[in-house]
């Protein structure tokens, strides 16, 4: 049952990112991509309300499936890796935090790359 709170979430999150682009914009390749840097900060903003709340009201299991990782998770994943890297800090995992933040970085840039390059 666990998964179609995720589901549900996840869809709504992904409708609401895509209807968010029609409103602002797509990003054309040629300019800064607004949308795509605005869904990323509206959900880093959005998942650490959310979580803090989770935590302090102890939402029960299915809320957090729904919101956080369903809807936020559809919405941008992009969140989920800051509240990852925000709970590394917290638990004073500061190196494992910043090997983290390093690796996403670099790895996700070369990886795209590598998949333009081997397509093209």
């Amino acid at each position: 049952m666990n998964v179609f709170y995720v589901f549900l979430g996840g869809g709504i999150g992904a409708t609401i990112r895509y209807l968010f682009q029609l409103f602002i914009g797509k990003h054309n390749g040629t300019e800064f991509p607004i949308s795509t840097f605005t869904t990323n900060i509206l959900g880093c903003f959005m998942i650490g309300i959310l979580a803090s709340m989770a935590l302090k009201y102890k939402w029960n299991e299915q809320i957090v499936l729904f919101g956080i990782t369903g809807v936020l998770g559809g919405y941008t994943t992009f969140s989920s890796f800051a509240l990852e890297f925000i709970n590394l800090i917290k638990n004073n995992q500061i190196v494992m935090a910043f090997i983290y933040l390093g690796l996403s970085n670099l790895l996700g840039l070369v990886l795209c790359g590598l998949g333009f390059y081997l397509v093209k």
